[in-house]
């Protein structure tokens, strides 16, 4: 897939055509921001790639804060969506999630606090249209 990428959808099964095919691009060390609006899709998303990689059990992290999973990657999946201040996501040892090179780290709603955020990563901005469809704007930061 090539970066920057805008890509409009009309269906759940192109969402997960594009879930698989960034899944191509993903190694261990990268960082996913995924920002849009409530049910735009972010979850979905993570699923899909999730499932990519073995692991069918992709769930929302907006309550528990992260989620963990092994299988043929180790995946890491944020959502902040429910955190008040930076402080939150630095006490449970965000960093140190950073720090895992062996691991892929998903992160829904960053745009919350794009500050503590690493500067090389993909953002995804999933966009919700007037005719029910949706935008995926993927951009690629080094």
């Amino acid at each position: 897939m090539k970066y920057p990428n805008s890509l409009k959808i009309f269906s759940e099964d192109e969402t997960k055509n594009i879930a698989v095919e960034f899944s191509k691009d993903l190694k261990n060390g990268d960082v996913v921001i995924l920002n849009g609006d409530l049910g735009s899709g972010k979850t979905f998303f993570v699923k899909e790639v999730g499932k990519h990689f073995g692991i069918n059990n992709v769930s929302s992290p907006t309550f528990a804060i992260v989620n963990e999973y092994l299988s043929r990657i180790k995946l890491y999946h944020f959502d902040f969506y429910r955190i008040e201040k930076s402080e939150e996501i630095i006490n449970i040892g965000f960093n140190d999630y950073l720090n895992d090179n062996e691991a892929v780290i998903f992160i829904e709603w960053g745009e919350l606090f794009s500050k503590i955020l690493p500067r090389k990563r993909y953002e995804i901005k999933i966009m919700l249209n007037e005719d029910f469809s949706r935008t995926f704007k993927i951009d690629k930061y080094d």
